[in-house]
């Protein structure tokens, strides 16, 4: 099977290995003068993954999609809508099946990712979303996660997990693709908070972090339409041990850092998903108390000792 793999960054990267891992025919695609994209041509390899030679890489985005059968996007969720634009631009057959594996919310409006998908290029578009636990690093140890995919149609989702599933990883078939989209992009944010309360030698927290966090974010997804139990799947809950305690989540690395005043460099899509779910906050009138913490923290500059200690001893209720 032709499979295509748009962005190849760390994510896009593995992708493009695992679906050749896994016998498939693979194409990555890069933006043109992508420093990403030049390593990988010049290299062969990132700091993540080496590639086979096997794999096609291309910056030619009408070479990389024709004749192919799944089309993988991992790229910044901020970036989705326009590129998706591109993708209608370019006169491809919008017909083949088109994977998100990236977690966010648009800033602005708090839509979902199959959202901006639909509103771009059409209802009748196949969209899936693949999330859930796992490292890079640890995927190419050989160490094995389980994960889930989800889209709107059943037919479809049960296709692509016998595409991709493999004794490396286990995939789940997702029943909520709401909650699944808002528990995966909402679980970076709660990363960032236990990183701060890492570097904030408040690491005793991340328990209250947890059954709070998962609790706050179910309200929201039930005030959407959605599973409120969804949130304690794989696509949030699941995920917690590779976002909240991991050393390679950038998330979690974000929040420590910017507690202790060093530097960050890397994409740590949890600040772009904050003012997200601030949005969502605000439209379906849901207090979401861990969520205000880091924006106050890190868009209105509040002093993080004092916003975290006031988060979790707060007025005494039920829980």
């Amino acid at each position: 099977m032709n499979i295509t793999v748009l962005g190849c960054g760390r994510w896009g990267s593995f992708h493009a290995w695992y679906a050749d891992h896994l016998g498939h025919t693979v194409t990555l695609w890069g933006r043109p003068g992508s420093q990403h994209m030049k390593e990988l041509v010049e290299t062969g390899k990132n700091e993540y993954v080496t590639l086979p030679k096997s794999i096609t890489l291309t910056s030619d985005l009408q070479r990389a999609l024709t004749h192919t059968d799944v089309c993988i996007i991992s790229i910044s969720s901020q970036q989705l809508r326009s590129f998706a634009r591109q993708l209608k631009d370019s006169h491809i057959s919008l017909t083949l099946p088109f994977i998100l594996c990236m977690k966010g919310l648009e800033i602005g409006s708090g839509k979902r990712l199959s959202t901006v998908m639909e509103e771009e290029l059409g209802p009748d578009v196949p969209v899936a979303v693949w999330v859930g636990p796992g490292h890079v690093q640890d995927f190419l140890s050989g160490m094995p996660n389980c994960m889930v995919m989800a889209s709107k149609d059943t037919e479809l989702t049960h296709r692509l997990v016998d595409i991709f599933t493999s004794p490396l990883i286990r995939f789940y078939y997702g029943q909520d693709l709401l909650g699944i989209e808002i528990g995966a992009a909402a679980k970076n944010v709660m990363g960032i908070a236990a990183g701060m309360l890492d570097g904030a030698h408040l690491t005793s927290l991340k328990g209250a972090l947890m059954a709070r966090g998962t609790h706050e974010l179910s309200v929201l997804i039930a005030a959407m339409g959605g599973k409120e139990m969804t949130v304690y799947g794989l696509s949030h809950l699941g995920d917690y041990e590779a976002t909240l305690f991991s050393a390679h989540s950038n998330n979690r690395r974000f929040g420590e850092d910017y507690i202790q005043g060093k530097p960050f460099h890397k994409l740590a899509e949890g600040v772009y998903t904050t003012e997200a779910l601030m949005d969502l906050s605000h439209q379906y009138e849901v207090e979401l108390p861990i969520t205000h913490t880091v924006y106050a923290i890190v868009k209105e500059h509040q002093n993080p000792q004092e916003m975290l200690e006031q988060l979790f001893l707060r007025s005494i209720k039920k829980e």
